[in-house]
């Protein structure tokens, strides 16, 4: 029974997120996310009512949240779109709530932006940018065990 439960002080907390991009430090992140989703084709089977499916893809997505407090992306993408150029990047993300029992990183490879904002502002409000990516590969770095 005793693996059934678990200390709630180790839940993770984002707060104690990071993210670097080509080794360098965003402390203006605010949020990420990266997923990837499976693409599976069905497999007509005989002498069973379930369908069967075979893994045939996969689709890798995610999204940097931050504060503006800098042109940062404008200056890295704008003369690479201005060429008919995709931008690529490594980004590494980690969690290291002090509470947890260790730390995670996970290096997202072959990073492309899905856009970028030239300009975004409104008067009375805080600057924050949204920017969607795809990525290619993924490398787990560091894990947090807790068994």
């Amino acid at each position: 029974m005793d693996g059934l439960k678990y200390n709630s002080d180790k839940q993770i907390n984002g707060t104690f997120g990071e993210l670097w991009i080509d080794d360098y430090y965003m402390a203006e992140v605010t949020g990420l996310e990266a997923k990837v989703s499976i693409e599976k084709s069905e497999v007509k089977q005989t002498g069973s009512l379930a369908k069967g499916h075979k893994v045939t893809g996969i689709d890798c997505k995610g999204t940097v949240k931050l504060n503006k407090v800098s042109s940062y992306f404008i200056k890295k993408m704008s003369d690479n779109l201005k060429a008919g150029k995709s931008t690529t990047c490594t980004i590494i993300t980690k969690l290291a709530d002090p509470a947890s029992d260790g730390i995670e990183r996970i290096r997202l490879t072959g990073c492309t932006f899905d856009e970028m904002t030239i300009a975004s502002w409104e008067a009375k409000k805080l600057g924050e940018e949204s920017y969607p990516f795809t990525f290619t590969g993924w490398d787990v770095l560091d894990t947090i065990d807790t068994f």
